[in-house]
């Protein structure tokens, strides 16, 4: 039987151990590999988000509208924690949604408030329709602090038929850094179009 000398057997044990390093290192580049293509294709996803039909602009008929409202909506630029000099910005979403099963509605006006009541953005220039169950929206960037803490929307819609009352709504959404915080404020009615007979 053949004697192996304790040098043999340490370089044995080198190889073996420098095997198993290089095969560790393999299976990792590998994992990390799967992983960094799957982030992709989940970024190429998100980038590419279901299309949007382009909005038909509407023309109105006044003698022909029966129906319609101004709605607030409360938005936030910004929302304070644990004190007033420390607070956390925030992206907001205004949601327009035609709830009628049949028939259109007329989205006549759009309009961005700051904390003082003065208008910042208008968003439509002309009326746009939505068809039965469509929607549309609006979006404040994170980075634009314009409305300030008390910023709000007004949405004016108007239709030719009877039709279920819209849902207006403000999603207020931060993600930045470990932070997270999302909400949704609802639209208020103000003022209401009388039907008519």
């Amino acid at each position: 039987m053949r004697n192996i000398s304790l040098y043999q057997l340490l370089n044995y044990r080198f190889y073996i151990n420098l095997f198993f390093y290089f095969y560790a290192v393999a299976v990792f580049v590998l994992i990390a590999g799967c992983t960094t293509q799957n982030a992709q294709q989940l970024r190429q996803q998100n980038a590419n988000p279901v299309n949007k039909l382009p909005l038909k602009v509407a023309n109105i008929d006044e003698n022909k509208i029966v129906i319609g409202q101004t709605i607030y909506v409360p938005a936030y630029s910004h929302i304070y924690f644990e004190n007033q000099q420390q607070s956390i910005d925030l992206s907001a979403t205004l949601s327009i949604r035609n709830t009628d099963l049949n028939n259109s509605i007329i989205v006549t006006s759009v309009r961005y408030y700051d904390t003082n009541g003065k208008l910042v953005k208008s968003y439509l220039e002309k009326p746009i329709a939505l068809t039965s169950l469509a929607s549309t929206d609006f979006v404040v960037e994170r980075t634009d602090k314009s409305g300030g803490l008390g910023a709000n929307f007004i949405v004016e819609w108007v239709a030719e038929k009877k039709v279920s009352n819209p849902v207006v709504e403000a999603v207020m959404i931060s993600a930045a850094n470990t932070q997270g915080i999302s909400f949704i404020s609802p639209g208020r009615v103000i003022k209401i179009r009388d039907q008519k007979k």
